[in-house]
């Protein structure tokens, strides 16, 4: 199994342990981006995982590779140029106090990518799937460009496509984010979503519930999805629940729709204390992946990527360090968290 994932790839910046950035004197330093984390995750389950990026001809760039590859991350379809890698700062929020992101990843070396500058034929060579999000085409209308190159290049070859919407705000606006990915959504068969992002980016919102209050309607969620396949042609839509109590707590699950069968299948529903939200959503979307590449049904299927989801909240930084072995004793039961010994 060859899957390729293609974004932005940031360096992150955390100040240790429950610090406010005004607080800190030293910042931890990791790589995160929302498709290298998926692509992490892919060759965590022994996917053969190509990631594609542009990144600048400087020590920063080469620390990247280094560590994708220390992932067992194919890097071998990577360009080269522009002048600087994104940043993002992270500052981890506890009980009432919300997580906060800072970006600083204007004139990156993807976001000045033109089309051209990847060969996707042989960067799609072998693949079986192709998976981007809605951050990569909000980073420029040339980012714009190259991911739609992409999703041709990937569908002229019968690969299977990916696209977590990933609605972020300080990207672009609600209305050129409608505009963009309504014409890119036409070549995905399996959109995934969170609990707020179709309302972001298409305007059409689950019925029958308050995000803010935590409280999610399973049967709005179905109509939901079932609208978006029958919109945008997909063969599949996922959504990630995500009930929130506080910064710490929070009740998560997913659903996932097929359309041929005009069903939806609802995984269990774990209660989750966090160490580290980010990079929850692309664990989820991993999973997934990998799940229906290895030609799972769809309740194991969303069973497994919420399963590896969970997992993921529990680990410090963007990539879900985690095995299939992992993810299987947890969507078997096995939640008690006992010492293994």
């Amino acid at each position: 199994m060859r899957a390729v994932c293609f974004g932005e790839l940031m360096m992150r910046l955390v100040p240790p342990g429950y610090l406010r950035i005004s607080q800190a004197d030293r910042l931890e330093l990791t790589f995160g981006g929302a498709e290298a984390n998926v692509a992490v995750s892919l060759a965590n389950y022994g996917v053969d995982a190509r990631f594609v990026t542009r990144f600048p001809n400087n020590p920063i760039g080469e620390l990247a590779i280094q560590t994708l590859r220390s992932m067992n991350v194919d890097t071998a379809h990577i360009a080269r140029g522009g002048d600087r890698v994104g940043i993002y700062f992270v500052e981890k929020g506890a009980s009432m106090r919300p997580s906060k992101v800072v970006y600083d990843r204007k004139h990156s070396s993807i976001a000045t990518i033109e089309p051209g500058m990847v060969d996707w034929d042989s960067a799609f060579d072998g693949a079986d799937w192709f998976h981007w999000t809605g951050i990569t085409p909000a980073l420029s209308d040339s980012a714009t460009a190259v991911t739609l190159e992409a999703c041709q290049a990937a569908k002229a070859k019968g690969l299977t496509i990916s696209c977590d919407l990933n609605y972020r705000k300080n990207l672009w606006s609600r209305e050129k984010a409608k505009q963009t990915m309504t014409a890119l959504a036409q070549y995905v068969d399996v959109m995934i979503a969170n609990e707020e992002d179709s309302q972001d980016v298409f305007g059409i919102a689950a019925e029958g519930s308050d995000i803010e209050g935590g409280q999610l309607s399973e049967s709005g969620y179905r109509a939901l999805a079932k609208r978006l396949a029958d919109t945008f042609g997909c063969a599949k839509v996922a959504f990630t629940l995500r009930e929130s109590f506080s910064a710490n707590d929070n009740d998560w699950s997913g659903l996932l729709y097929d359309r041929a069968a005009d069903s939806a299948a609802r995984s269990r529903k774990y209660s989750v204390r966090i160490v580290d939200r980010v990079g929850g959503g692309d664990a989820f979307g991993g999973g997934l992946i990998y799940s229906l590449l290895s030609g799972f049904d769809n309740a194991s299927a969303i069973n497994f990527a919420v399963a590896a989801s969970a997992l993921k909240h529990t680990i410090e930084g963007d990539f879900n360090r985690v095995t299939v072995d992992e993810v299987k004793a947890l969507a078997g039961g096995s939640v008690s968290g006992r010492v293994q010994r």
